[in-house]
């Protein structure tokens, strides 16, 4: 408002303006600006999205007359916009709409020219997407998730603007045939998510898309394992991928892959008595032709799981002649086998990161570590390593062990530069100890130049740390 010339200076902007600061709005929000003049009552018929949610309308004391409220309302909102041009439609229904005019809703949009669909239905009795869903020529962006009833049955998809499909928590009638069939009707798609799709109920899983980018997929179940995975994505950027390693990979085509998020799972727990091996009947099939294919990737981000694949279901480590930045994820239940393999196959490293150090000690952890073998033994294969910076992440309270490690780090690595230790404290007293007794460490390995940086996103301050002396700076963020 201007005060001094009491003048309703938003009331002033141009309509269009005014319906695009209404688009950002939840739809039952933007609905009620029409109250406000006679110049607000219809601007709402002309905002672009519509953001419907019957959540905003639950009352547990009174729930079908709140169901029944927000079907009226939805009809309402559509019947006042007529024919006007559609941008996004988003409809989020936990419980008691009825399905049957959930129908109409998505055809009024689909005929208004909606690019951008999000459906999130958890209904309680089965619902069949319209067909015209599957036909659109206007839908550049899909997103549905199904609750109780997760059904694709289609008998025919062209979607031929699409670029962005996300998929959650459904089935498909004619299991790896339908998604097949569904990918194949896509053929500008870009981006895909699926997220907690059993497909290791299928006699086969494939994903062939010519001009993906982008792959999601993440499955939680540990109890079962696809039979049979294909992944034939030659423009694939970036990946992100969970899954149980699968009993086969016929085909796995990562050409062009930059970037890769990779947590793979045995079957089962693995308890192995490292002295007297393993038997094969202790896992179920083999990740060595996956792993094989992200060769290519400069980014690399393995979870704790997938070290234990690469030490139990992996032939062998291939080399990572691409690879400038590594995440490795660290947990006390599982060792760092893999690990050496990992560094000394990544030959043009520069960039390491450990989220946390803890890890099992085992007599098998090679030369990263100290585990269970006398310095003077190790021949490290850290001594050639190019990397210059290591961080490390969920850096707690430092113990002797962790002290060790990371002096054996500064003394072993002659490319190090920097070292960046992302300590998560409330107390300032907490990081000048740790500081000091960083620094002490650093003044016992005179060979060293590295720099070491204690960061806190808790505190205004962050200490640096090298063999000239402790400086503070102001914090920054992980990377």
């Amino acid at each position: 408002m201007d005060l001094c010339g009491r003048r309703d200076v938003i009331s002033s902007l141009p309509d269009d303006v005014s319906c695009h600061i209404l688009s950002f709005l939840p739809t039952k929000e933007a609905a009620s600006t029409s109250v406000l003049s006679k110049k607000w009552r219809y601007l709402f018929a002309f905002v672009p999205n519509l953001d419907l949610d019957d959540s905003v309308y639950l009352n547990p004391g009174n729930k079908t007359d709140i169901s029944s409220s927000f079907m009226d309302f939805v009809d309402r909102v559509l019947a006042l916009q007529g024919n006007s041009p559609l941008h996004k439609f988003s409809l989020k229904i936990r419980d008691g709409v009825d399905p049957v005019r959930i129908i109409p809703w998505i055809h009024n949009v689909l005929d208004r020219g909606v690019s951008d669909l999000h459906l999130d239905l958890d209904l309680e009795s089965e619902f069949l997407l319209p067909s015209k869903v599957y036909l659109s020529k206007t839908l550049v962006r899909l997103k549905i998730y199904f609750g109780q009833y997760p059904l694709f049955d289609f008998e025919d998809v062209h979607l031929p603007k699409l670029k962005t499909l996300y998929i959650e928590s459904s089935h498909f009638e004619k299991h790896g045939i339908g998604l097949s069939k569904f990918l194949s009707g896509c053929p500008i798609l870009e981006d895909l998510v699926l997220d907690d799709i059993s497909w290791f109920i299928w006699d086969f899983a494939s994903v062939s898309v010519p001009t993906l980018k982008r792959l999601t997929f993440s499955w939680q179940e540990r109890g079962e394992f696809p039979k049979s995975v294909s992944l034939d994505t030659p423009n694939l950027v970036y990946l992100k991928f969970t899954d149980t390693v699968a009993g086969k990979y016929p085909k796995v085509n990562f050409t062009s892959l930059v970037e890769a998020h990779i947590d793979l799972r045995l079957l089962k727990p693995i308890l192995i008595n490292y002295h007297q091996g393993y038997g094969e009947n202790d896992m179920v099939g083999n990740a060595t032709d996956f792993i094989m294919r992200i060769c290519n990737v400069k980014t690399l981000y393995l979870s704790a799981n997938t070290l234990q694949v690469l030490t139990y279901s992996c032939d062998a480590i291939p080399l990572f002649n691409n690879l400038t930045h590594l995440t490795i994820e660290s947990n006390p239940n599982v060792g760092w086998q893999s690990v050496p393999g990992l560094l000394k196959n990544s030959p043009n490293l520069e960039t390491l990161i450990f989220q946390g150090l803890i890890h099992k000690a085992t007599d098998r952890c090679g030369d990263v570590c100290l585990c269970f073998k006398p310095r003077e033994k190790i021949l490290s294969c850290l001594s050639s390593s190019p990397v210059k910076v290591i961080k490390i992440l969920k850096f707690g309270e430092i113990s002797d062990d962790m002290e060790k490690q990371i002096k054996y780090f500064l003394e072993t690595m002659p490319n190090l530069e920097k070292m960046i230790l992302y300590y998560n404290t409330p107390s300032v007293r907490n990081v000048v100890a740790v500081s000091s007794r960083l620094r002490r460490l650093v003044s016992t390995v005179a060979s060293s130049s590295c720099i070491i940086q204690l960061i806190s996103d808790n505190l205004s301050l962050s200490s640096t740390v090298s063999t000239h002396g402790l400086f503070l700076s102001k914090s920054t963020s992980p990377i």
